[in-house]
């Protein structure tokens, strides 16, 4: 919502601008100008990378304009979820876990949190840890290297879409000016003729360099931006998962293994300890009003 906000800020304040110096709102209005900075764009774009950064490209973009959900309630259900299953493994041992990690889709306890199971990255990133420690033979130092071993990779491939978008956007200038050079072309070839036909060609031409400009720094640019902030956020919850994966694997109880995590939490999104507790202890059947209020 906020990113389709900004962009009609962006449109609307430089045409308001344009309009207070009397300008005619219908000489940036130059389709063909449009068309030869966003198709070039375009297939820049499909010439500097592979199938699944463009689909990495699409899904970043979709998720731009929505909302995030890594949420102070999103958190908090994580921590509960996490809870449960540590607590059955505490009381019943590891292999209790084996039927929840194996088919994690058939679990009645990964049921009641479908967000986890829909989010395949994080998903796998629980289910192949605790998998690990069911089997044993592993030392709590080795599951946490293997962890950011997992976090840099997904991390690393979570931020290709966001350079390939980036590039995309430091291109349109250049791309603007080709439009531009063109519209000079055009322009040269008309000469001779009447002043006020000359005078369109070159505004023309010069919509081209503003248009490549006002894309790259009002739109693209900050589209790529906001899809690295999301990265930057998953990145976030995973390490929280990590840290309270590692400090129960070490034998630490599962409920002071949870409010380590919570520390580990942004500080934005941290709910706090009696949300948590309140949340894991039960006291609550579903999450805290006070942290859905705040989200």
């Amino acid at each position: 919502m906020f990113a389709i906000i900004g962009i009609l800020i962006v449109f609307g304040a430089v045409a308001g601008g344009y309009l207070m110096e009397h300008g005619n709102i219908r000489v940036l209005l130059q389709p063909a100008e449009l068309l030869i900075i966003a198709g070039a764009g375009a297939g820049t774009v499909l010439v500097a990378n592979p199938l699944h950064i463009l689909k990495g490209i699409a899904s970043g973009i979709t998720r731009v304009f929505g909302s995030s959900p890594f949420t102070r309630v999103y958190y908090v259900q994580s921590l509960k979820m996490m809870y449960e299953l540590l607590n059955k493994a505490r009381k019943d041992g590891m292999v209790a876990l084996e039927s929840d990690i194996e088919e994690p889709d058939k679990s009645p306890l990964f049921s009641k949190y479908p967000a986890f199971l829909k989010n395949h990255h994080v998903r796998d990133f629980v289910c192949d840890t605790l998998r690990m420690a069911v089997g044993g033979g592993i030392e709590p130092f080795d599951v946490d290297q293997l962890l950011d071993l997992d976090m840099e990779v997904q991390h690393r491939d979570s931020h290709a879409p966001v350079l390939a978008l980036s590039t995309t956007a430091d291109s349109l200038p250049g791309l603007g000016i080709v439009a531009a050079v063109l519209g000079v072309v055009i322009t040269m070839g008309a000469l001779g003729g009447p002043p006020e036909e000359i005078g369109h060609k070159v505004a023309a031409a010069l919509v081209g360099t503003f248009l490549g400009i006002l894309l790259c720094y009002g739109m693209v640019g900050p589209l790529a931006s906001n899809m690295a902030k999301y990265a930057d956020d998953e990145h976030a919850y995973l390490y929280v998962l990590r840290v309270l994966m590692v400090t129960f694997i070490k034998g630490t109880a599962p409920i002071m293994a949870v409010e380590v995590a919570r520390r580990a939490i942004p500080s934005h999104v941290r709910p706090s300890f009696k949300e948590v507790e309140d949340a894991c202890r039960g006291m609550n059947a579903t999450v805290p009003a006070a942290a859905a209020a705040s989200a």
